[in-house]
């Protein structure tokens, strides 16, 4: 009878302290999660309106929103979580000191991570291209298609997808052809020696002053270039806006060379006279 008295004491007790802290920690456990709905909903709004605001801004890359936004994010749900531990008793510096030594050995253990990352805040903040900008770079050509802090997403001429880690293109030189407005159109024609070059000249930059994408200013300009074996190479200059570049070379190349031919100029090709000397007497 005694022995069965002390057990039932003994769950007296444990139902007592079960009760005690239960009337303790529920409070704390409701303001946890209030906080953590809180904290999670607040970090989506705050990801999205960061993300509308710098949209509106102009000469923002189109690539630093989506990135901005993520970080914010990122950065409130941490402090959500660390406040709840903070409800439960955790002592706030003891996670931050955790959070630190965390991140210096994921750093060291990521090294080349972070020199991505790394450069990818600089190509960001320089910005030597930006989405859409048609780049050679680190033996890579074509449309930027994706930028962030990691890598950069290439689709080349072909449709050939390439996925660039940041710090290769940041240690290299970055040629950007869609960058400025216009770009020079450098063609060579050749001519032979016995065409008349001050005609041939003038044909070509007529060509050029009469296509509707050649800008007038700077005016077209034939020279000659060189004198190959069989041929004077001409020169063809003339500027064209980026966005039709391609199409104004194609077209005058083959007006040129029509226009040419029409005017009756030889267009020369590589040869070679050979002369046979006459056998040695008593050769074989």
């Amino acid at each position: 009878m005694d022995q069965f008295l002390a057990q039932l004491s003994g769950a007296q007790i444990v139902v007592e302290q079960l009760t005690a802290w239960a009337i303790e920690a529920v409070p704390n456990l409701v303001t946890a999660l209030v906080v953590l709905v809180a904290g999670w909903i607040l970090a989506g709004w705050a990801s999205r309106a960061v993300r509308r605001l710098l949209k509106r801004v102009e000469r923002m890359n189109r690539a630093l929103p989506g990135i901005l936004a993520a970080a914010t994010r990122y950065a409130l749900i941490i402090v959500t979580i660390v406040v709840v531990l903070g409800e439960f008793g955790v002592q706030t510096t003891s996670i931050l000191a955790v959070l630190g030594a965390a991140g210096l050995a994921i750093g060291l253990a990521l090294q080349g991570t972070l020199s991505n990352i790394a450069a990818g805040i600089m190509l960001l903040w320089l910005r030597p291209f930006q989405i859409g900008d048609t780049i050679e770079a680190g033996g890579v050509a074509g449309t930027v298609e994706e930028l962030n802090l990691f890598h950069t997403q290439i689709r080349t001429w072909d449709g050939i997808f390439k996925f660039v880690p940041n710090a290769e293109l940041w240690n290299t030189t970055v040629t950007n052809y869609t960058r400025n407005p216009t770009r020079l159109v450098l063609l060579e024609f050749g001519i032979g020696y016995d065409d008349d070059l001050a005609e041939g000249r003038r044909l070509l930059s007529e060509v050029a002053r009469e296509h509707e994408h050649v800008l007038d200013e700077p005016e077209p300009v034939t020279v000659p270039l060189r004198l190959d074996d069989s041929a004077v190479v001409l020169q063809l200059r003339a500027w064209a806006p980026v966005s039709t570049f391609w199409d104004t070379r194609w077209d005058l190349t083959q007006e040129g060379k029509k226009r040419l031919e029409a005017a009756g100029f030889t267009i020369p090709f590589p040869q070679r006279d050979v002369h046979l000397d006459p056998p040695l007497k008593g050769g074989a």
